[in-house]
């Protein structure tokens, strides 16, 4: 027989990579309504993107089941530079650095976050007061053994790449913050899980109850094939215009919609299920699905008359608009995409030299877009494409 327990833990695993402890998870939930679930966030840039919202949306999930989430704001650790899947040493960030991109997250998270159920801490409080010798006592927790199962690290000293010594430090003082704030859950990133783990290990350490442990998977971009991030190019940021995030939402390709909606929406699984078993079978079209995912994404940031404004003027672009109702449409691969090697192949022009001249010359544009860019390749998806004044083209870029 299914019991509210069960029907939190299944809330809980919706999207979820790994959950460690899933058994004493499920004797804390028996025992407290109010668990307190960590997430920390060092403040390396000033804006945040969709992929960090996967874990916030598993945030807001735990909000709604009554429980208190702590967004812990990493302004000591980084500091320090996260060594997580790094490849060489981070460069630390300077006081003021971290301080004014701390701000700016702030501002941000609560787009997702409920304000009322979040509490916002900074791990200065305690890291900031520490001694060396405290420090000291927290190095003797754990062996340089244990430090090297890191893949990243491991990697770099096969390959005799630097390891500063304070890279061992950030881990430790991840695990650190969930001592001091007694944490019951900690939520992070599949890259994130030997960070995770010292805080269950050091809450042990100490004498308390190691806290349960949830992964969450890295969104995909864009582009359909590597994680978003703003060094690829591939990106939503929840703070750009309404159009640009419903625009970019409708550039994704069928099959990563579903990802989308799975990790972001809040629709649940079997509604989404539901929607997805519709387009399959012909009775919703594609696009009318993406729609609806866009303007909920837009919603969530900017609200829902932004939304609403933000369909009316994308109907209105590719709908119409000076738009032709039908066009030539290519399709290549993601690798094929560099607008040189598209406009050549499709016909649009007469050579890639020609192409390259006109992209410099700013006479193409990408979704209604201006796309000066002719080594970045258009991303994963379906695009109208509009070369000077006439020719337009249905670009759909695949995996």
């Amino acid at each position: 027989m299914a019991t509210e327990n069960d029907g939190q833990l299944s809330r809980i695993k919706r999207g979820v990579v790994e959950l460690i402890g899933e058994e004493e998870l499920r004797k804390k939930l028996l025992r407290s309504t109010h668990l307190r679930v960590k997430v920390g966030f060092d403040p390396t840039a000033p804006d945040l993107h969709f992929g960090h919202t996967v874990i916030m949306h598993k945030m807001r999930h735990f909000q709604e089941l009554g429980h208190t989430v702590i967004f812990l704001i990493g302004d000591f650790t980084g500091r320090i530079g996260d060594p997580s899947g790094r490849s060489e040493t981070r460069p630390p960030l300077t006081e003021e650095q971290v301080a004014a991109n701390a701000e700016t997250y702030k501002a941000q998270v609560f787009k997702i976050l409920d304000p009322q159920k979040t509490l916002v801490e900074f791990n200065s409080r305690w890291l900031g007061t520490m001694n060396a010798a405290d420090f000291v006592r927290l190095a003797s927790s754990c062996t340089v053994a244990r430090m090297m199962e890191r893949d990243d690290f491991a990697k770099r000293f096969k390959e005799q790449r630097p390891i500063s010594i304070h890279e061992f430090l950030y881990p430790l003082c991840q695990g650190y913050d969930s001592v001091a704030l007694n944490a019951d859950v900690e939520i992070g990133g599949t890259d994130q899980k030997f960070n995770l783990l010292m805080g269950r290990t050091l809450q042990a350490h100490y004498g308390g109850q190691g806290q349960c442990v949830i992964t969450m998977p890295l969104l995909e971009g864009t582009d359909g094939v590597r994680k978003m991030s703003k060094s690829y190019g591939n990106y939503i940021g929840i703070d750009e215009p309404p159009a640009e995030i419903f625009g970019k939402v409708m550039s994704l390709s069928d099959t990563l919609m579903w990802r989308y909606y799975e990790l972001l929406s809040a629709l649940s699984l079997e509604e989404t299920a539901a929607l997805r078993r519709d387009v399959e079978q012909g009775c919703v079209h594609p696009k009318t699905a993406k729609e609806s995912l866009a303007h909920e994404m837009v919603a969530r940031c900017h609200g829902a008359d932004a939304a609403d404004e933000a369909r009316r003027e994308f109907a209105a672009v590719f709908a119409g608009g000076g738009v032709p109702d039908t066009m030539p449409v290519f399709v290549c691969r993601y690798e094929n995409a560099l607008p040189p090697l598209f406009l050549e192949a499709a016909g649009v022009v007469q050579s890639r030299g020609q192409a390259r001249r006109l992209v410099r010359e700013g006479a193409l544009t990408v979704d209604n877009k201006r796309w000066d860019d002719e080594t970045q390749a258009v991303s994963v998806g379906e695009h109208v494409i509009k070369l000077g004044k006439k020719r337009f083209l249905r670009l759909v870029v695949e995996q």
